[in-house]
């Protein structure tokens, strides 16, 4: 099994996928699929250079390069109806068409989208936009490391985090709660 194109940029190639194994079996390798929405070409490389360095793991990374785009992917809309989610977003805020505090407040207020955790990597340092993504309800705000192996390190941190440690909801089964009381 290939690794599915979207065509979504010059930048959109898989890291790779375990050929033939379902998500099931991938995810229990511990690969994942990362949506990367992220418009400067520079740290489209460099995240994906840090996520290969490792070695590790064998993850799916797809990267969306404008915020319109990246909408209609996570939404399904034509041409992306058939997409598979991702198990992780990373996420800049100052993107075209549509910025990534929209993607993120509409990521988090559908409810079939609102599990994806979503870590916003962005070059401000602004308390006003750091509180702000966390009222939108980010999992983690990060601020770009300027030093070349600085944010290489925080990519791969991210990676052993997110993908090592956390147990992560799976994006083809959306959560229902279930707020039935128990029995004390």
């Amino acid at each position: 099994m290939s690794s599915q194109s979207h065509n979504l940029s010059p930048f959109n190639r898989s890291i790779s996928r375990i050929d033939g194994q379902s998500d099931d079996s991938t995810r229990a390798s511990g690969s994942i699929s990362i949506l990367l929405i992220e418009d400067n070409p520079g740290d489209i490389e460099l995240t994906r250079e840090a996520l290969l360095e490792t070695g590790r793991l064998t993850n799916q990374l797809d990267v969306i390069t404008d915020g319109e785009t990246a909408l209609d992917y996570l939404l399904q809309r034509e041409p992306h109806s058939s997409t598979n989610l991702p198990d992780l977003i990373l996420l800049d805020l100052n993107l075209p068409k549509v910025s990534g505090r929209e993607i993120l407040a509409q990521v988090k207020a559908d409810e079939n989208l609102r599990c994806i955790p979503i870590i916003v990597l962005s070059s401000s340092e602004a308390s006003r936009d750091i509180q702000e993504t966390y009222q939108l309800h980010a999992n983690c705000f990060i601020t770009k490391p300027v030093q070349l192996q600085d944010f290489l390190n925080v990519i791969q941190m991210i990676e052993t985090f997110w993908i090592n440690i956390v147990a992560l909801p799976r994006a083809d089964q959306p959560a229902t709660p279930n707020f039935q009381e128990s029995e004390v």
